[in-house]
């Protein structure tokens, strides 16, 4: 094993620093047990390898072999496989969940039990039952620009939380841009290749079968027989429709009237997404004028490289000239945002906002009652315009504590505008 200041190299494959390795080594001083969730595939089980003992003990379940006997008797297994040890997809095995809690209760010594879980459906409904007052949970996401560059970690603190503080636009003045990865030198490769950490470094040829596996092996198979659907290719055109839908308002009954399902079957295929962690929902702000502002959730494909593929969007090229494009860069954007926010100790509320009226803000963050409305431009060329759902946000609300307007942009170096407005590149360190 070869460690550099931000990458380890370990059996022949490039390890990238995690934001959350600083919570995890954190919480293992304090708490039993630790639940790492999010998709599959976004280095879960390899984050916890790399950063507790190497030596120590990982078992991954499976949804059809009960490993070791693990769901038929779990007091044994349990005495069988002692702490330190990380329980991989421990949602397949979810009898093992009250045996921890009977071990837990006996020494609840810190940092003894490790688990992942690609499922929240019905992992966090039986962990919050078992494991209630024992356990930390934390969410993995596929990688941050930060994390991809390998610069996670060496900021005391987020972009994010500069946003909050009293000189906010002089902080983020002063903040440099990430280094570009010789593998996706472009803001149309970086998005175009998504952020799985296991894709990062195969070249751009490698990508498409790679994706085309994920969805055969997990989307269409997996998810599917969770949710019961007999018919694939039915349930294969849902997901590639949302993916055509990322950065846009969620309508159960239109997206239903598309392929011929109902609106209530529709809503349950989402929520499907949303528990396996491949559909980001922000939800509507409404302050108080409800009947003029729209209140369906806006949400985003978890993953830019995945949306690409599933768009058909053969390259970095392609995408460059795609009409779909303003629409991935805001979701790389909002995603890179939502994972960063996960590594706060106090992470702010997060909105949406529109009005029947076409005047929308991307984001909006709330912390100590302070609002922050964000705007996602995938141009380098900020006008007044660009700034009109900021202000009508602001007019709209005036009894608001509002804090620093914010344009994140395909723009060269950060600048301010009037009216306490900041613009900011995409990739921001």
């Amino acid at each position: 094993m070869i460690i550099s200041d931000s990458i380890i190299i370990f059996q022949g494959m490039n390890y990238r620093h995690r934001h959350l390795e600083s919570k995890i080594l954190k919480f293992s001083r304090i708490s039993p047990a630790i639940l790492v969730t999010g998709a599959r595939q976004t280095g879960k089980s390899t984050l916890l390898l790399h950063i507790l003992k190497p030596a120590i003990k990982t078992i991954v379940f499976d949804p059809v072999v009960d490993i070791g006997n693990a769901r038929r008797d779990p007091e044994f297994f349990l005495s069988q496989n002692p702490p330190p040890v990380v329980f991989d997809e421990i949602q397949y095995a979810p009898e093992l969940l009250p045996a921890i809690k009977r071990r837990i209760d006996r020494d609840d010594k810190p940092g003894q039990y490790f688990l992942t879980g690609s499922q929240n459906l019905s992992l966090l409904k039986n962990v919050s039952e078992s494991l209630a007052g024992r356990v930390i949970v934390l969410e993995l996401g596929t990688m941050t620009l930060a994390e991809r560059s390998g610069r996670a970690g060496i900021s005391s603190r987020t972009w994010i939380e500069d946003l909050f503080q009293k000189k906010a636009a002089a902080l983020l003045k002063r903040r440099l841009r990430l280094p570009a990865r010789d593998i996706e030198p472009t803001l149309f490769e970086r998005i175009w290749r998504g952020g799985f950490p296991r894709l990062l470094d195969f070249s751009n040829d490698v990508l498409p079968d790679m994706f085309n596996s994920y969805i055969s092996t997990y989307i269409e198979r997996d998810i599917r027989i969770l949710l019961r659907i007999e018919d694939q290719h039915l349930f294969s055109r849902f997901f590639a429709l949302c993916a055509a839908l990322t950065a846009q308002e969620i309508n159960h009954s239109q997206l239903g009237r598309e392929i011929g399902i109902t609106p209530q079957t529709a809503g349950r295929w989402i929520a499907m997404f949303r528990a396996t962690y491949q559909w980001l929902e922000i939800p509507p702000f409404h302050g108080s004028t409800i009947k003029r502002i729209s209140g369906r959730s806006k949400g985003y494909l978890t993953d830019t490289g995945l949306a690409a593929f599933l768009h058909k969007i053969s390259s970095p090229q392609a995408l460059a000239a795609h009409p779909l494009q303003g629409a991935l860069f805001e979701t790389h954007v909002v995603l890179d945002i939502f994972r960063q926010m996960c590594q706060m100790s106090v992470p702010p509320r997060i909105y949406h906002w529109r009005t029947h009226g076409g005047a929308e803000v991307d984001l909006l963050l709330e912390r100590d009652g302070v609002f922050i409305p964000i705007e996602i431009k995938s141009g380098a060329r900020i006008t007044d315009a660009d700034t009109r759902g900021i202000r009508i946000f602001r007019e709209t609300y005036p009894h608001l504590k509002h804090g620093i307007g914010c344009i994140v942009a395909g723009v060269e170096e950060s600048f301010e505008l009037p009216d306490g407005i900041v613009v900011l590149p995409y990739d921001i360190e």
